[in-house]
Protein backbone atom coordinates (compact mmCIF):
# COMPACT_ATOMS: atom_id res chain seq x y z
CA UNK A 1 0.00 0.00 0.00
CA UNK A 2 1.54 3.21 -0.89
CA UNK A 3 1.99 6.07 1.38
CA UNK A 4 0.33 9.56 1.24
CA UNK A 5 2.48 12.34 1.91
CA UNK A 6 0.59 16.00 2.18
CA UNK A 7 2.95 18.98 1.23
CA UNK A 8 1.86 22.25 2.82
CA UNK A 9 2.14 25.30 1.16
CA UNK A 10 4.45 28.13 1.85
CA UNK A 11 4.90 28.58 5.75
CA UNK A 12 2.71 26.10 6.73
CA UNK A 13 1.97 22.85 8.70
CA UNK A 14 -0.02 19.97 9.35
CA UNK A 15 -2.69 22.81 10.31
CA UNK A 16 -3.82 22.95 6.62
CA UNK A 17 -4.41 19.78 5.78
CA UNK A 18 -6.52 19.75 9.67
CA UNK A 19 -10.09 19.22 8.19
CA UNK A 20 -8.92 16.49 5.65
CA UNK A 21 -6.80 14.05 7.60
CA UNK A 22 -10.19 12.93 9.32
CA UNK A 23 -11.74 12.13 6.02
CA UNK A 24 -8.44 10.30 4.33
CA UNK A 25 -9.38 6.50 2.72
CA UNK A 26 -8.15 4.31 6.64
CA UNK A 27 -6.37 2.04 4.46
CA UNK A 28 -3.93 4.77 3.61
CA UNK A 29 -0.26 5.71 5.76
CA UNK A 30 -0.85 9.06 5.80
CA UNK A 31 2.32 11.63 6.58
CA UNK A 32 2.65 15.16 6.79
CA UNK A 33 5.92 16.30 5.23
CA UNK A 34 8.13 19.34 6.89
CA UNK A 35 10.88 19.26 4.22
CA UNK A 36 10.02 22.69 3.14
CA UNK A 37 10.93 23.85 6.77
CA UNK A 38 14.18 21.92 6.36
CA UNK A 39 16.31 22.87 2.74
CA UNK A 40 16.66 25.93 0.86
CA UNK A 41 15.87 24.68 -2.71
CA UNK A 42 12.59 22.85 -4.16
CA UNK A 43 15.23 20.03 -5.65
CA UNK A 44 16.33 19.37 -2.07
CA UNK A 45 12.79 19.28 -0.67
CA UNK A 46 11.43 16.97 -2.69
CA UNK A 47 14.93 14.32 -2.46
CA UNK A 48 14.38 14.56 1.06
CA UNK A 49 10.94 13.95 1.22
CA UNK A 50 12.19 10.80 -1.25
CA UNK A 51 14.67 9.74 1.23
CA UNK A 52 12.33 10.15 4.51
CA UNK A 53 9.32 7.96 3.17
CA UNK A 54 10.35 4.65 1.41
CA UNK A 55 8.42 2.85 -1.50
CA UNK A 56 5.63 3.83 -3.33
CA UNK A 57 3.98 7.36 -2.79
CA UNK A 58 0.52 8.99 -3.57
CA UNK A 59 1.83 12.82 -2.94
CA UNK A 60 -0.52 15.91 -2.28
CA UNK A 61 0.60 18.92 -2.26
CA UNK A 62 -0.62 22.51 -1.86
CA UNK A 63 0.80 25.22 -3.65
CA UNK A 64 4.37 25.29 -2.62
CA UNK A 65 3.79 21.90 -1.41
CA UNK A 66 2.53 21.08 -5.01
CA UNK A 67 5.56 22.40 -6.68
CA UNK A 68 7.45 19.61 -4.48
CA UNK A 69 5.80 16.82 -5.34
CA UNK A 70 5.88 17.36 -9.03
CA UNK A 71 9.83 18.02 -8.59
CA UNK A 72 9.96 14.77 -6.19
CA UNK A 73 7.80 13.25 -9.74
CA UNK A 74 10.58 14.04 -11.71
CA UNK A 75 13.49 12.49 -9.61
CA UNK A 76 11.32 9.53 -8.70
CA UNK A 77 8.91 8.62 -11.34
CA UNK A 78 9.05 5.06 -11.04
CA UNK A 79 7.99 5.43 -7.22
CA UNK A 80 5.16 8.13 -7.43
CA UNK A 81 1.46 6.03 -8.17
CA UNK A 82 -0.88 9.59 -7.42
CA UNK A 83 -0.15 13.20 -7.70
CA UNK A 84 -2.58 15.88 -6.29
CA UNK A 85 -1.94 19.24 -6.53
CA UNK A 86 -3.90 21.94 -5.08
CA UNK A 87 -3.59 25.58 -6.65
CA UNK A 88 -0.22 24.78 -7.40
CA UNK A 89 2.27 26.67 -10.78
CA UNK A 90 4.58 24.30 -13.07
CA UNK A 91 6.29 27.52 -14.08
CA UNK A 92 9.21 29.04 -13.09
CA UNK A 93 9.37 32.21 -11.00
CA UNK A 94 8.24 35.51 -13.04
CA UNK A 95 10.91 38.48 -12.79
CA UNK A 96 7.25 40.70 -11.87
CA UNK A 97 6.76 38.21 -8.77
CA UNK A 98 10.47 37.82 -8.37
CA UNK A 99 10.77 41.61 -7.56
CA UNK A 100 7.55 41.37 -5.28
CA UNK A 101 9.30 38.44 -3.06
CA UNK A 102 12.36 40.59 -2.85
CA UNK A 103 10.57 43.53 -1.64
CA UNK A 104 8.82 41.35 0.91
CA UNK A 105 11.77 39.80 2.01
CA UNK A 106 13.33 43.23 2.97
CA UNK A 107 10.14 43.37 5.37
CA UNK A 108 10.60 40.21 6.73
CA UNK A 109 14.36 40.96 7.43
CA UNK A 110 13.20 44.24 9.24
CA UNK A 111 10.73 42.71 11.50
CA UNK A 112 7.49 43.60 9.82
CA UNK A 113 5.98 40.43 8.77
CA UNK A 114 2.86 40.73 10.17
CA UNK A 115 2.40 43.96 8.86
CA UNK A 116 3.14 42.29 5.25
CA UNK A 117 1.35 39.34 5.90
CA UNK A 118 -1.75 40.65 7.45
CA UNK A 119 -2.13 43.72 4.85
CA UNK A 120 -1.85 40.73 1.94
CA UNK A 121 -4.00 37.93 3.73
CA UNK A 122 -7.38 38.99 1.83
CA UNK A 123 -5.77 38.30 -1.43
CA UNK A 124 -5.65 34.17 -0.38
CA UNK A 125 -9.06 34.14 -0.30
CA UNK A 126 -12.18 34.20 -2.28
CA UNK A 127 -13.70 37.72 -1.17
CA UNK A 128 -16.68 35.72 0.43
CA UNK A 129 -14.62 34.01 2.93
CA UNK A 130 -11.79 36.90 3.18
CA UNK A 131 -15.21 38.31 5.09
CA UNK A 132 -14.70 35.39 7.54
CA UNK A 133 -12.31 37.43 9.93
CA UNK A 134 -11.83 34.06 12.11
CA UNK A 135 -11.08 32.40 9.35
CA UNK A 136 -8.39 35.07 7.91
CA UNK A 137 -7.28 35.50 11.43
CA UNK A 138 -6.60 31.50 11.52
CA UNK A 139 -4.23 31.98 8.36
CA UNK A 140 -2.31 34.23 9.94
CA UNK A 141 -1.46 33.21 12.43
CA UNK A 142 -0.63 29.41 10.67
CA UNK A 143 2.11 31.66 8.62
CA UNK A 144 3.24 33.90 11.28
CA UNK A 145 4.05 30.63 13.61
CA UNK A 146 6.49 29.81 11.23
CA UNK A 147 8.92 32.87 11.42
CA UNK A 148 10.45 35.80 9.68
CA UNK A 149 13.60 33.19 8.67
CA UNK A 150 11.18 30.59 7.34
CA UNK A 151 8.76 32.77 5.48
CA UNK A 152 12.71 34.25 4.11
CA UNK A 153 13.53 31.31 3.16
CA UNK A 154 10.49 29.50 1.72
CA UNK A 155 10.53 32.66 -0.73
CA UNK A 156 13.73 32.38 -1.88
CA UNK A 157 13.16 29.17 -2.75
CA UNK A 158 10.21 29.71 -4.87
CA UNK A 159 12.40 32.58 -6.29
CA UNK A 160 14.87 29.82 -7.74
CA UNK A 161 11.92 26.75 -8.40
CA UNK A 162 13.04 24.90 -11.44
CA UNK A 163 10.33 24.95 -14.30
CA UNK A 164 8.70 21.28 -13.79
CA UNK A 165 7.15 21.78 -17.10
CA UNK A 166 9.09 20.02 -19.29
CA UNK A 167 8.67 16.16 -17.53
CA UNK A 168 5.18 16.66 -16.62
CA UNK A 169 3.91 15.18 -19.73
CA UNK A 170 6.18 11.81 -19.04
CA UNK A 171 4.59 11.13 -15.89
CA UNK A 172 1.82 8.05 -16.27
CA UNK A 173 0.31 8.07 -12.60
CA UNK A 174 -3.22 9.49 -11.95
CA UNK A 175 -2.98 13.37 -11.59
CA UNK A 176 -5.92 15.26 -9.69
CA UNK A 177 -5.61 18.90 -10.06
CA UNK A 178 -7.70 21.07 -8.08
CA UNK A 179 -8.20 24.79 -8.43
CA UNK A 180 -9.97 27.90 -6.36
CA UNK A 181 -12.12 29.35 -9.79
CA UNK A 182 -11.02 32.94 -7.93
CA UNK A 183 -7.15 31.81 -6.94
CA UNK A 184 -5.03 35.57 -7.46
CA UNK A 185 -2.39 33.65 -6.12
CA UNK A 186 -2.54 30.97 -8.30
CA UNK A 187 -4.20 31.94 -11.62
CA UNK A 188 -6.56 28.95 -12.99
CA UNK A 189 -4.26 29.21 -15.92
CA UNK A 190 -1.93 27.92 -14.25
CA UNK A 191 -3.55 24.59 -12.96
CA UNK A 192 -5.06 24.47 -16.72
CA UNK A 193 -1.56 24.14 -17.29
CA UNK A 194 -0.71 21.68 -15.63
CA UNK A 195 -3.87 19.40 -16.27
CA UNK A 196 -2.63 19.62 -20.01
CA UNK A 197 0.43 18.55 -19.97
CA UNK A 198 -0.31 15.26 -18.01
CA UNK A 199 -2.19 12.02 -19.79
CA UNK A 200 -4.25 11.16 -16.78
CA UNK A 201 -4.68 14.09 -14.85
CA UNK A 202 -8.48 15.23 -14.16
CA UNK A 203 -8.83 19.10 -13.53
CA UNK A 204 -11.81 19.86 -11.15
CA UNK A 205 -12.31 23.51 -10.17
CA UNK A 206 -13.87 24.80 -6.58
CA UNK A 207 -16.30 27.13 -7.05
CA UNK A 208 -16.20 30.58 -5.07
CA UNK A 209 -12.81 29.35 -4.15
CA UNK A 210 -9.32 31.22 -3.59
CA UNK A 211 -5.89 29.97 -2.82
CA UNK A 212 -6.66 28.58 0.07
CA UNK A 213 -8.64 25.47 -0.75
CA UNK A 214 -8.09 23.14 2.07
CA UNK A 215 -9.33 26.28 4.45
CA UNK A 216 -11.78 27.55 2.53
CA UNK A 217 -14.04 24.63 0.85
CA UNK A 218 -12.81 21.55 2.93
CA UNK A 219 -15.68 20.04 2.03
CA UNK A 220 -15.96 20.14 -1.73
CA UNK A 221 -11.97 19.22 -1.30
CA UNK A 222 -12.97 16.25 1.22
CA UNK A 223 -15.64 14.99 -1.25
CA UNK A 224 -13.26 15.29 -4.39
CA UNK A 225 -9.70 13.97 -2.96
CA UNK A 226 -11.58 10.96 -0.86
CA UNK A 227 -13.10 9.21 -3.63
CA UNK A 228 -9.93 9.54 -5.65
CA UNK A 229 -7.78 8.60 -2.90
CA UNK A 230 -10.11 5.52 -2.45
CA UNK A 231 -9.89 4.10 -6.13
CA UNK A 232 -6.24 4.80 -6.02
CA UNK A 233 -6.32 2.46 -2.96
CA UNK A 234 -8.52 -0.31 -4.60
CA UNK A 235 -5.77 -0.50 -7.92
CA UNK A 236 -2.89 -0.65 -5.51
Amino acid sequence: MPTLVLLPGLACDERLWEAQLPALPSALDVRVSDVHMRHDRIEAMAATLLVEHPGPLILCGASMGGMIAMEAARQAPERVVGLALLGTNARPETPDMYKLRESAIELFERGEARDVIELNAGFAFHPTQAGDPALVRRYVELVLDAGAAQLVRQNRALMERPDARPHLSGLRCPVLVLCGDSDRLTPPECSREIAALMPHAELVWVAHCGHMLTMEKPEFVNTTLGPWLQRLVADA
